[in-house]
């Protein structure tokens, strides 16, 4: 998958290009990055790329023609795949999502805006989907494309062990379970007792419960949008109904 990114602040992404997951997966040649500077589409000396908003305001406003122009120089280098921007009132950017982008193999321009956003008529002419990653307000695009480039790739076929991305928060319509590891006991806590038994039955029933309990206590939506989904077992009703939970 190929990912090319329009900017101000191009080494940021070194973030996602030499650490971790995604720096692993790109050695792999499981995904790609190419970063734009729009002040390259620019025909003024300083290379203006903003400029005052029309009818006042704070702050100044990305200017359409510096990012267009940067577009279709990506168009006919090659990447004819989804244009995203970020913004507050954008779709809230799921696990859902990120799945059917992986699934749908496209490639992905990503706008990172600054200043006080976008000129609108770019955005009504050049982006597809305008993606919000929480309800709160970043100074640049740079940070939610990085989010989305790590969602994105670790799902990739290959990026990591298959099974440690199919029980994760999410996949399963749940938040994960508590995990522990050595030493059995840290400042006084023990591991459960359940995980050092070696029985996978009840380790498996009590993962879940887990999963459940945490996901009622602080996500009680995503129990909806499993039981909508049919990603609740009768079990899990049971399990639900014995601790206050209509199902």
């Amino acid at each position: 998958m190929r990912f090319d990114v329009i900017t101000l602040f191009e080494p940021m992404f070194a973030a996602v290009t030499e650490n971790g997951i995604t720096s692993r997966a790109m050695q792999r040649g499981l995904w790609s990055l190419y970063t734009w500077n729009p002040r390259e589409e620019t025909e003024d000396n300083h290379r203006t790329v903003d400029d005052r908003p029309f009818g006042g305001g704070p702050g100044m406003v990305m200017m359409a023609d510096p990012l267009a122009r940067t577009v279709r120089r990506i168009r006919r280098s090659g990447n004819v795949g989804r244009v995203v921007s970020f913004a507050p009132n954008g779709t809230r950017l799921t696990d859902e999502t990120v799945r059917r982008w992986v699934a749908e193999d496209r490639d992905m321009v990503l706008i990172c805006g600054r200043y006080e956003g976008i000129d609108q008529r770019f955005l009504d002419n050049y982006v597809d989907e305008t993606v919000s990653i929480g309800d709160f307000v970043l100074s640049g695009g740079e940070l939610a494309a990085m989010v989305l480039i790590d969602a994105v790739v670790r799902q990739l076929p290959g990026a990591i062990k298959e099974l440690s991305t199919l029980d994760e928060s999410f996949s399963t319509g749940l938040l994960d379970a508590p995990h522990y590891t050595r030493p059995e006991v840290w400042e006084g806590q023990a591991v459960p007792e359940v995980l050092l038994s070696g029985h996978h039955a009840n380790i498996a029933k009590w993962t879940r419960e887990q999963a459940l309990e945490l996901t009622l206590r602080t996500r009680a939506d995503l129990i909806e949008k499993a039981k909508a989904s049919g990603k609740l077992s009768e079990t899990d009703r049971l399990w639900l109904k014995k601790h206050g939970y209509p199902v």
